[in-house]
This record gives C-alpha cells, sequence and structure tokens, in this order.
C-alpha cells in the first residue's frame, strides 16, 4: 500500500470532505426551493416531487457498483469523474427551464453523486493508518451527518436572497475545490482487471432498489396499497429481492454482492445498526421542518437555524470520540449512543404548541451527541476487520444501506403522521358536542371554520410526538445490537491524527 505522508493526507482528507458534504448538502438542501421551482416551470405539486424521487432513485442504483468501478478503474480515476461529474450536472440543475430538463439533470446528478460517499470513505481509510482509522471515520462522519442537517438553513437562506437556483450552484466551488484537492494528493494504484462485473447481479439489485424507492417516495400521495403503481412496485421488488438472493447464492465466481461482506459480523452488525441511524437522523430531519413552519409559525430560516445546533453536537461527540476511543470499548460507545439519542426522542415526543425555541434547540443538540457517538465507533468496527481489498465494495453497501433506512424512516413518518391526524382529529371531534361548545372560548364557540382549523392543529401536534414515540421505541430496540459486535484486538487512535 502506498505511504501517505501527513501533508498530503490533510489535503485529501479536506477534498473529500467537501466531496462528501456537497453530495449530502444536496439529498437536503432542494426540498425548501421545491414550492418555488413548481412556480418557476409551471408545475403541480405532484410532478415536482420528481426533482427530489429521480435523484434518490439514480443515487440508490448507482452506489451498488461503486465498489467494483473503484476495484476495476481505481479510487483515483472514479473519483475525480464522480467530482467532475455532479459539479457539471448541479450546474445543469441550476439551468433547467422546464421540468423534464431538470428531472433529467437530477438522475445525472444523483448517479455521479452515488460514489462520492463510499469513495471518500474508502479514501480516508487508505490514507490513514489502521490505528487511525477511528479519527478518519470521525472526521468523514462530520460531513455525511452535519451537511444535510445545515442543508435546508442553507437553501432557505439562497431561495429568499437570491434564487432556487442557487441551491445548486452553490455547489460549483466546492466541487472545483474538492477536484484540484483530490487529483493533486490522491496516489495512484494499480486496478484490478480480474474481477468480472456481474450484470446479471447489478440489474437485480437495481430493479430491486428503484422499485423499493420509488414505492416509498410515492406511497403515501398514492394511497399506499389502493394504488396500482405501488402493488406493482412492491412487486417488483420483493420478486427482484428473491433472484438476487438466489442468484448470490449460487453464483461460484464473483457475484455482485460478495456473501463473504455479509458473513463478516462486524460489518453485518453494523449495517443493521446503520440501517437504524438512517431512519432516526433523517426521519427526524424530515418531521422538524414542517413541525416549526407549519404548527409554530416559524419562517423558513429560524427554522433552519434551529436544526443547526444538532449539527454542532455531532460534530463536537465526533471530535471527542477520536480521543477516548481507544480507552473505552467502542462498543460502549455505540450503545451509549443510542440511548442519547432515544433520550432525545422521547423528550420529542413530549413536545406541545407551547414549545419554545430553548426545547427544540435542547434536544437537537442531545440528539446529535447521540448520532456522534454512534457513527464514529460503529465506522470503525465495521472495517475493522475487513481486508484493505474490500474497503470499497463494503463502504458501497454500507452506504446504500444508510440510504435505504433514510428513505424507509421517511416513509414510514410520513404516513403514520398524516393517518394519525385523521384518526386524532375524528377522536377530538367526537368531544365537541353541543353540551361542551360552551368550554371553548367564546371566540370559537360561533365561528366552526376557526373551530376545525384549531382542532387540526391539535391533532397535527399530537400527530408529531405519536412519531417521535414510534422513532424513540425504534432506537431503544436497536440498542441491544451492538452486542452483535465483536471488539477487535486492539483498537488504538492517536489523538494528533484530528489535527491532521
Amino acid at each position: 500500500m502506498t505511504v501517505v505522508d501527513a501533508g498530503s493526507r490533510r489535503l485529501i482528507t479536506l477534498g473529500t470532505m467537501l466531496a462528501t458534504a456537497m453530495m449530502s448538502l444536496d439529498s437536503t438542501i432542494a426540498n425548501v426551493a421545491l414550492p418555488h421551482m413548481q412556480g418557476s416551470m409551471a408545475t403541480t405539486a405532484d410532478q415536482i416531487t420528481w426533482v427530489l424521487t429521480s435523484y434518490i432513485v439514480a443515487a440508490a442504483i448507482l452506489t451498488a457498483p461503486t465498489g467494483w468501478l473503484a476495484s476495476r478503474f481505481g479510487i483515483r480515476r472514479v473519483f475525480l469523474a464522480s467530482v467532475a461529474g455532479f459539479t457539471t450536472a448541479s450546474v445543469l440543475c441550476g439551468m433547467a427551464a422546464t421540468l423534464p430538463q431538470m428531472v433529467l439533470f437530477r438522475i445525472l446528478q444523483g448517479s455521479f453523486g452515488a460514489s462520492l460517499a463510499p469513495l471518500s470513505q474508502a479514501a480516508l481509510l487508505d490514507a490513514y493508518p489502521r490505528e487511525r482509522h477511528g479519527s478518519a471515520m470521525a472526521i468523514w462522519g462530520l460531513g455525511v451527518t452535519v451537511a444535510p442537517i445545515l442543508g435546508p438553513t442553507l437553501g432557505g437562506w439562497l431561495t429568499d436572497n437570491y434564487n432556487w437556483r442557487w441551491v445548486f450552484y452553490i455547489n460549483v466551488p466546492l466541487g472545483v475545490l474538492a477536484y484540484l484537492l483530490l487529483a493533486g494528493q490522491l496516489p495512484r494504484r494499480s486496478p484490478r482487471t480480474d474481477k468480472p462485473f456481474d450484470w446479471a447481479g447489478f440489474v437485480m439489485l437495481s430493479v430491486a432498489v428503484a422499485a423499493f424507492q420509488l414505492m416509498l417516495d410515492r406511497g403515501q400521495q398514492k394511497d399506499w396499497f389502493g394504488s396500482t403503481e405501488i402493488v406493482v412496485e412492491s412487486v417488483l421488488a420483493g420478486l427482484f429481492l428473491y433472484f438476487l438472493i438466489v442468484h448470490t447464492a449460487t453464483t461460484r465466481r464473483h457475484p455482485f454482492v460478495d456473501p463473504a461482506l455479509l458473513r463478516d459480523r462486524n460489518f453485518s452488525a453494523a449495517c443493521m445498526l446503520t440501517f437504524v441511524v438512517g431512519i432516526v437522523l433523517f426521519a427526524t430531519l424530515a418531521l422538524l421542518p414542517p413541525l416549526m413552519q407549519g404548527l409554530l409559525g416559524y419562517p423558513v430560516v429560524l427554522s433552519g437555524l434551529l436544526l443547526a445546533p444538532r449539527g454542532l453536537g455531532s460534530m463536537v461527540a465526533m471530535l471527542l470520540i477520536g480521543r477516548i476511543i481507544n480507552r473505552i470499548d467502542p462498543r460502549l460507545l455505540v450503545g451509549l449512543g443510542f440511548v442519547i439519542a432515544a433520550i432525545a426522542q422521547w423528550q420529542m415526543s413530549g413536545f406541545s404548541l407551547d414549545v419554545g425555541t430553548r426545547d427544540i434547540l435542547m434536544t437537537g443538540i442531545v440528539q446529535g451527541v447521540g448520532v456522534g457517538l454512534i457513527w464514529v465507533p460503529l465506522s470503525t468496527l465495521a472495517f475493522a476487520t475487513l481486508p484493505a481489498s474490500r474497503r470499497g465494495e463494503a463502504a458501497s453497501l454500507m452506504n446504500l444501506i444508510r440510504n435505504l433506512g433514510s428513505s424507509v424512516g421517511i416513509s414510514l413518518v410520513t404516513t403514520l403522521l398524516a393517518r394519525n391526524i385523521q384518526i386524532n382529529h375524528a377522536q377530538i371531534g367526537e368531544h365537541l358536542t353541543p353540551f361542551r361548545l360552551h368550554e371553548l372560548p367564546a371566540m370559537l364557540q360561533n365561528n366552526l371554520p376557526l373551530l376545525d382549523a384549531e382542532v387540526n392543529r391539535q391533532a397535527s401536534m399530537i400527530a408529531y410526538t405519536n412519531d417521535f414515540h414510534v422513532m424513540m421505541i425504534a432506537t431503544a430496540l436497536a440498542a441491544p445490537l451492538v452486542f452483535l459486535l465483536r471488539r477487535p484486538a486492539r483498537i488504538e487512535l492517536d489523538p494528533a491524527a484530528m489535527a491532521e
């Protein structure tokens, strides 16, 4: 393995951080600009959601072959091509004039962006010696977890002060700088030409993932299994997943999903826990902005600013982990992180319409600390028992599972939210009999539309707290999976690595 000196390591770290942050930022920054895009392109609310769906599906499909591409052509070539392609596609998205153009360019953006997170993870693991892998994962985790939190804030500010096109143009300086740093510092390594590409496995996984993502993304607006589209997508996802399992189990040479990775106990357990982290982190981010803007009346920029301390909590936790992980069993840190994240969800389940900004800030910081405590030791343990030659493939699979977890989480909480609002509205309405109306304020007694609006506000708030309660339970139930992890013989992390 090529030795990377300290100076080059710092520049590689900065370049990979920029690439990771650019991709992670784009997963949430465009959400707040959708209403402005809808007006600019004269589309319906249902049509404009394809701006998000096209990106998510393309990224999910192209994440899986990243490991093979890196092995076949080398991390350097694939990484540089991905950064250049993502940056170019971002410019095209900013220039799009019609919805079909935007969807096409978002597909390109998602296709190139799919490789950025796993390749940056693999590049950092290669640049740092094994005893510093925990520090490398702490640095990588900052880009993955903090950037999506800052996305709505930055997207709202750019949209309000400029226009929606700048949520894509903001990627240009990040992409150019990342490309220059990586082109100058990433080492050249000989690619492997002896591993064929399993096209059958790739097609099966792609169809399964694409159908599953479409089902999750469009299920709520199509009334789930009351829609023929959702039924077809669910059948395709299940059928092609079955084909993939059979194909993987019976293919003797180089299946697309290497069973040896899943037989590694640490990696399999880490993937399960990563799935839960994806649910908890992104589902919360999907709930809080509409809660603050729709029910509490906060403007877009302020609601984004209230989410920022969540990233600060993650950042502080990750930086501290690099200094203490060599003294503490990393499994205990992962377990503690899940407990803290569950406590944050429990606090959120007590929110009301009178909740103050201080409570939102504090619960965000607590959850950020929990996620930070989970991410670094979990990533370190996942790769600790794998050979260096498997890092690219393992990173691709782990990132795909994290993305699927986030999709499941967002779909779950939005579905529960919509249905619980209806149920709560009906239950509250049952108690509003003519004999009890005198108990209400006078302004509500004589104004039925205003009364219905207030009932809907209360029903919505209860539905949000129900969602937070469900996520608390999911987080708490995942904590015992920590015992499936094995601690490597010795993990030594040099705190000085964090300064590099």
